[in-house]
């Protein structure tokens, strides 16, 4: 999920970069990837009366999730209000059993911490876990966004297959049981 208010973002690019590199993780063939930009310019902002029903779909893709990236610029110090206004939609431990990767792009080094001390609080009240070392990218760095991802991966990728082993054995289970035609 990409919280950048502008569509095509290197943010987006950062987090579309770190989702394909994880997916091997979580034996996904493609990652649903979308992008708060794009869904605004087609469902509206969301936010205000209805919005909750016309994000239905992506809130939904949330909840569902085994393995979540939230990426955002940092603004202000902290996330973008767009990724903001999406996730008022999502109560409070809603996202129990949902492994998250909290992912900023930053300006400046007075902006590193911006993931650790404001998205990754964010993503524990909604319920997710947030088992690795955020990412966190500056200028200097968004350029080249393999590059960027490479070592976070090496650093992360135990932990993160780890965090995912519960997740990885419910969708087992459940295949199982639907293939047996178990409720």
């Amino acid at each position: 999920m990409v919280g950048n208010p502008r569509p095509g973002s290197r943010t987006a690019a950062l987090a579309v970069e770190l989702a394909r590199a994880v997916a091997p993780l979580v034996r996904a063939t493609q990652p649903e990837i979308f992008d708060l930009a794009d869904l605004t310019e087609e469902l509206g902002p969301p936010l205000g009366s209805g919005s909750a029903a016309r994000w239905a779909g992506p809130l939904g893709a949330v909840h569902a999730a085994g393995l979540l990236i939230v990426a955002t610029p940092t603004y202000k110090g902290s996330y973008t209000g767009l990724l903001k206004s999406f996730l008022d939609h999502v109560g409070g431990g809603a996202l129990h059993g949902v492994v998250a990767v909290p992912v900023t792009t930053v300006g400046g080094p007075a902006h590193t911490l911006a993931a650790d001390l404001h998205l990754r609080p964010l993503l524990l009240e909604l319920g997710a876990s947030t088992p690795t070392s955020a990412l966190v990218v500056g200028e200097d760095g968004l350029g080249d966004p393999a590059g960027a991802v490479r070592p976070w991966l090496e650093q992360n990728a135990d932990q993160l297959r780890r965090a995912l082993l519960p997740v990885q054995a419910q969708a087992w289970l459940a295949t199982i049981r639907r293939n047996a035609g178990i409720a």
